[in-house]
């Protein structure tokens, strides 16, 4: 039980995907401009890489390293991320169809998310038993939201300030992030 919490806290906010691994940034950025649309993208992503976390530790457990074929994994998860995507996208689009337009682009990028690829490539690196998948996939997802959200709630209050004209938009973005980052660096010293 002790492992699975330091799992847990590790991928939340030690090894977070976005501030620490710095994967998934075109949407953790394009996003982050009004909460709704945060909360919207946190959802989506907690979704997809929970979902794609399982299922790319199955195909590579069962199919890919059980016929010998590994070198097919890129193309195989690419394949799930893409289907979860289509799934997520669908049903925006028929449940909340102003969500669905808040995402926009950003929505169908999830696909490209290195940040979904890349929690599912970190499960078959560390060798993750299912249920170590399972929880790290879920935390990384987590993380990535609570990391989104937490910016968003910056961003939108340093968008009310007075920004010099060369740091506004996208600028002041990544100064933000790279100030969150440094606070969740503290607790690189907890495990």
């Amino acid at each position: 039980m002790g492992d699975i919490f330091v799992l847990i806290i590790s991928c939340i906010f030690i090894n977070n995907i976005v501030l620490a691994q710095y994967l998934g940034n075109c949407p953790f950025l394009g996003t982050s401009k009004k909460m709704e649309t945060a909360v919207g993208m946190a959802m989506a992503v907690i979704f997809v890489l929970t979902m794609a976390g399982i299922i790319t530790w199955i195909i590579n457990t069962y199919f890919l390293v059980g016929l010998g074929i590994e070198f097919l994994r890129t193309i195989a998860f690419i394949l799930v991320i893409a289907s979860l995507v289509q799934f997520v996208e669908m049903f925006l689009k028929k449940s909340i169809p102003a969500l669905y337009a808040g995402l926009g682009i950003f929505l169908p990028l999830i696909t490209t998310n290195c940040a979904v690829m890349g929690v599912c490539l970190i499960n078959v690196q560390e060798e993750f038993s299912f249920v170590e998948a399972l929880i790290s996939s879920i935390a990384y997802a987590v993380g990535f939201g609570l990391a989104l959200i937490l910016f968003t709630g910056v961003r939108e209050r340093v968008i009310l300030g007075r920004v010099p004209k060369p740091l506004q938009d996208t600028s002041i973005g990544l100064v933000t992030a790279g100030v969150i980052s440094l606070a969740f660096f503290a607790f690189k010293g907890m495990v």
